[in-house]
């Protein structure tokens, strides 16, 4: 049964080569938008707040702070065709899976320790 769901996933995860992605890692999502005929890149960088794996089902919840100090979130569903690349600009030294404590924080507290190689 196990390897039927996984054959199935197989044809449709198609040929898209993911980085290695940990909870709190900058990054850069190169989304696709479609606005009526015309098609563009958006870019949505910021940090990897939750990582939930599972197959084709997998996602990756990313916190960036916008204008005037509001933070936006969004989930991407890393199989979908909109996202087309994902850069992974840094790693972080975190303690836990899900960061949701930076929800709270602002400026300096809401820094993240770099992961040095």
């Amino acid at each position: 049964m196990v390897d039927l769901i996984s054959s199935i996933e197989e044809q449709f995860k198609g040929n898209k080569e993911l980085p290695d992605l940990h909870p709190g890692d900058d990054v850069r999502v190169h989304n696709r938008i479609v606005e009526g005929e015309r098609e563009r890149i958006q870019v949505f960088q910021g940090v990897v707040m939750r990582l939930r794996k599972g197959g084709l089902n997998q996602s990756i919840t990313v916190r960036r702070i916008a204008s005037h100090g509001v933070g936006v979130e969004r989930t991407f569903l890393l199989a979908a065709p909109t996202v087309e690349k994902i850069e992974v600009l840094r790693h972080a030294k975190v303690r836990r899976a899900q960061l949701y404590h930076l929800r709270g924080r602002h400026g300096k507290a809401a820094r993240l320790k770099e992961k040095r190689y």
